[in-house]
């Protein structure tokens, strides 16, 4: 392909991208497959890994930026972003009515304009000439911080206007959040992570909007609702529902739910639909929003430096009840996390009886100071799980014993560890019945003992019929137990033993690595084979002797030898060893890519990418899949993408191919040209 006709093809194809991107995260009306999609942005990466020259910020494939901030500049709006007056009550909502006809001398026309109050974080979005520029918060609402970056991973944002004709400049106005879906999903990670919980969707939205990483953001659901500009004079609109439609002929997220009505009777009904059907909406909202609709009386009503008079906040009742604990009770999660739950007295919130809320963790539970027998408020936020929000100690009757997380595991009574550096108490037991479906499937995964054809499905299959109930188990297996799961036949039942078979030779670092140990990746596991040599040396290692390799530190090393300190999983062990594996002593030898964090970019002429990944992780390197500050070496073949230019602004040391393999003393003939 010519280069003007890639460049041609570049900007077709951005187009297409962005008016699908429309159509599936706005519209939610998608008119091709996610395959197909998925090709059309192949073939965009690929134009634009080929022509690097062409790569521009508002490309879809630049949504996620490689580089992390170290800090958030500041921008000021151009037009102060103001707060709105609460009303509570009905009788406040008239008020704010007749104010306006004081002011006006005369009745309201055009109607008023109601939307749902998203219970998030607003943002303001800067276009020149139809293209992405700034994400800016609120801040103070006269300077906010400029989170671009992140602002850009979220889809329902358009990185590039849908009309030919866009503003010159146009700054969009609107509500960044997150499902309450989402919000479940992301707080159940940090409790795996060992991290605190969000409160609230509003808070983890604000937290996931302000990470300096936008790969932390791109990985967080976050959507978008818009609503107003900063200058709608300037669009030549007249109104605020014309407004919206322009919004939404732009390419932008409006909510379905925003009506224009003509009194505020119809005012009152819609806020009395909105709190009746609150509870079935996907996201979280906790009032609605009144606006005067003719932007002629906005002007005339003004501000005052607060807040506009022509908008007002109807909020809901709080959802919250009075109720007294009666236990606390601690659950293992699949990764081992042990969760305390309030059982309190069942107790009505907004029409549902809910009597279980989660305390998250023993930092939670000292922060709350909660007991059982103490009388507790409850919230209840959608379909998030109930929250004990405070403690009522004045009407403790009696001195109560304040609750401490047991130090052993309630399901398999292993060693439950608190981790320095996390917040959460995890069980250490390998085959505790609670986690060991996450095990199992990890133990057998490809980077571990790779037995082929037992993935998620066939373990999760082995677990809930009671075939394997320890990990011990699938060394033990017969074709016959493999025969009663779903979808099997006699030829696979073979394969499966067979693949089972050749596991027991595998490498040491292997089965290292799949005991699911905490902090011990792939790398650790082959450091610990390379420097102690036996499994029985490193079952007997001392805290001393492990923190003397290379790279573990303290936190590995206590991780390790809790793990080998636990009765339980020496036994499991032993019992896996009677199997008949006998593990290849075969160590990672000593190189130039020993302990150094390496990425690929472009075509190596030598050998494939994948033989060449095997030769860096077996002298116990780390080959990594993105640019990062700490990125040792970019090792670069033909036609190089994007990364490498990365990679230059960061100083990170380039190697050619003829480079890398004289590193790893592999003298070969390269035809064509090196970098």
């Amino acid at each position: 392909m010519q280069k003007s006709e890639a460049k041609k093809r570049i900007e077709e194809l951005r187009k297409l991208i962005a008016y699908h991107d429309y159509l599936y995260y706005v519209k939610d009306a998608p008119e091709i497959s996610d395959a197909e999609y998925d090709q059309l942005f192949k073939e965009l990466k690929d134009l634009e890994e080929a022509y690097p020259e062409f790569i521009t910020p508002d490309s879809p494939t630049q949504r996620v930026s490689g580089i992390p901030l170290t800090e958030f500049r500041t921008l000021p709006h151009s037009v102060p972003m103001l707060s709105l007056d609460n009303a509570f009550e009905e009788a406040e909502v008239y008020a704010f009515e007749e104010k306006i006809k004081r002011m006006l001398k005369s009745d309201i026309t055009g109607g008023y304009v109601v939307e749902p109050k998203i219970d998030g974080i607003a943002i303001e979005l800067v276009y020149e000439n139809g293209r992405f520029i700034a994400g800016i918060t609120r801040g103070d609402g006269i300077i906010g911080e400029d989170v671009t970056q992140n602002v850009k991973t979220i889809k329902s944002v358009p990185i590039m206007l849908l009309v030919d004709n866009p503003p010159k400049k146009i700054e969009v106005r609107g509500e960044v959040f997150l499902s309450k879906e989402a919000f479940k999903k992301i707080n159940e990670q940090q409790d795996e992570l060992g991290k605190p919980p969000f409160a609230n969707p509003r808070n983890a939205a604000a937290g996931s909007l302000r990470q300096l990483d936008p790969k932390i953001t791109a990985s967080r659901p976050l959507d978008i609702f818009c609503y107003a500009v900063a200058n709608p004079k300037e669009l030549n609109v007249t109104s605020q529902w014309e407004l919206l439609q322009y919004l939404k002929k732009l390419g932008f997220k409006v909510n379905p739910l925003i009506k224009l009505v003509d009194s505020l009777k119809e005012v009152i009904e819609y806020h009395k639909e909105m709190s009746e059907n609150r509870e079935s909406l996907p996201y979280e909202i906790d009032g609605i929003v009144i606006k005067v609709n003719d932007f002629k009386i906005q002007e005339a009503l003004g501000e005052t430096a607060r807040s506009p008079r022509w908008a007002l906040a109807y909020k809901f009742e709080p959802r919250q009840a009075i109720t007294k604990v009666i236990d606390i009770v601690v659950n293992v999660g699949r990764t081992g996390t042990l969760t305390p739950t309030a059982v309190f007295e069942p107790v009505n919130i907004s029409g549902v009886t809910v009597s279980r809320a989660t305390l998250h963790n023993q930092d939670e539970i000292d922060r709350l100071d909660v007991r059982i027998g103490d009388y507790v408020v409850v919230e209840r936020a959608g379909d998030v799980i109930p929250a004990v929000v405070k403690v009522l100690k004045e009407k403790r009757e009696t001195e109560l014993k304040p609750f401490k997380i047991p130090d052993k595991c309630p399901v398999c009574g292993s060693k439950a560890v608190k981790y320095e550096g996390e917040v959460a108490i995890r069980c250490t037991g390998i085959d505790c019945p609670a986690q060991l479906k996450e095990r199992l499937i990890h133990f057998c995964s490809k980077n571990a003992m790779d037995i082929e054809g037992f993935g998620e499905k066939i373990c999760e299959q082995l677990i809930d019929k009671k075939i394997v109930k320890s990990i011990e188990d699938i060394f033990t297996i017969t074709k016959s137990d493999l025969m009663k799961l779903e979808r099997m036949g006699p030829k696979l039942a073979d394969n499966l033993i067979n693949a089972r078979e050749m596991a027991k030779k595998r490498e040491l670092y292997r089965f290292i690595y799949g005991l699911g140990i905490r902090y011990v990746g792939e790398v650790t596991a082959k450091k610990l084979v390379n420097h102690l040599g036996t499994l029985e040396k490193i079952k007997d290692a001392s805290y001393e002797e492990l923190i003397s390799i290379p790279e573990i530190g303290p936190v590995v090393a206590k991780s390790i030898k809790v793990f080998f300190n636990e009765p339980r999983n020496l036994k499991t062990i032993e019992n896996i060893l009677k199997a008949g594996l006998k593990f290849s002593e075969k160590k990672t030898r000593e190189g130039f890519f020993t302990g150094k964090k390496v990425l690929f970019t472009g075509t190596l002429k030598a050998m494939t990418r994948n033989e060449a990944k095997k030769i860096i992780e077996d002298q116990g390197g780390i080959v990594k899949s993105t640019v990062t500050k700490d990125l040792d070496y970019l090792i670069v073949g033909d036609e190089p993408g994007s990364k490498l230019e990365e990679a230059k602004k960061l100083s990170i040391t380039i190697l050619n191919e003829e480079e890398f393999l004289n590193k790893i003393n592999q003298k070969k003939e390269l035809k064509g040209p090196l970098l």
